[in-house]
């Protein structure tokens, strides 16, 4: 495994990195400070300290305890949309991919999200609700679950084709069981890459969200927030 990583030594850093900011995140109410929702106007613009490591906000608020916080919300929304998009897609790409007649209507509609910038899309919903980490999962959830399910209707398509599947279908082996046992397990390989991504552009697209102010209300900390407040430092 350590030959290995140093073969690999850019796979190796995005580990680390990737482990590191799970464990802050974990780690986040034995490693911060102060409160990081406590406003303090007293102590406002404050520069970073013994107190304060990374100073203070406009409202006095302990900058570094809400970064660490801030990874909370970001790993969130990252794994919670991976989770749900990868779950929605698979199951509308599996429909479209066995019902034929729905396999237009479907892919049409999922052609109509995708022909809308996700980012644009996401804001969009939002503007529809109010802010929170809720909304904002499944406004980016919604924007991307068309690329999901193109994934798997693709999969699936070529699956049917292969010579074991048509062979579960002659021997009159009934389509819940068939998707069940021979097609699900076959596309969780891509499925898993797919949402890898989608979980960096999840975390991504929330920052952008709430730096613009329309993704989680200014008291949640979030990544997105805390670069939005610097802007008026």
């Amino acid at each position: 495994m350590i030959r290995w990583l140093r073969r690999n030594p850019a796979i190796a850093a995005g580990g680390f990195l990737l482990a590191l900011i799970v464990l802050v995140a974990v780690l986040a109410p034995l490693l911060f400070t102060v409160d990081p929702t406590a406003l303090a106007p007293a102590r406002r613009t404050r520069p970073p300290s013994a107190a304060h490591w990374f100073g203070t906000d406009m409202l006095g608020r302990d900058i570094y305890s809400r970064v660490l916080y801030g990874a909370r919300v970001s790993l969130v929304v990252g794994f919670a949309v991976a989770a749900l998009a990868s779950a929605a897609g698979l199951a509308i790409g599996v429909i479209a991919g066995f019902v034929r007649w729905l396999d237009g209507v479907i892919m049409r509609a999922m052609d109509g999200l995708m022909s809308i910038p996700p980012i644009l899309l996401a804001i969009a919903l939002m503007a529809l609700t109010r802010g929170s980490v809720q909304n904002v999962i499944i406004a980016i959830t919604i924007a991307e679950v068309p690329r999901v399910s193109r994934l798997a209707r693709s999969v699936v398509l070529s699956l049917r084709e292969l010579p074991y599947v048509e062979a579960a279908i002659a021997a009159g082996t009934r389509t819940p069981r068939l998707i069940w046992r021979h097609i699900l397990p076959n596309t969780l390989a891509p499925l898993i890459v797919q949402a890898s991504y989608i979980c960096a552009s999840a975390m991504i697209t929330e920052a952008i969200l709430s730096f613009i102010g329309a993704g989680t209300p200014p008291i949640v900390p979030s990544w997105g927030n805390i670069m939005a407040e610097g802007r008026a430092l």
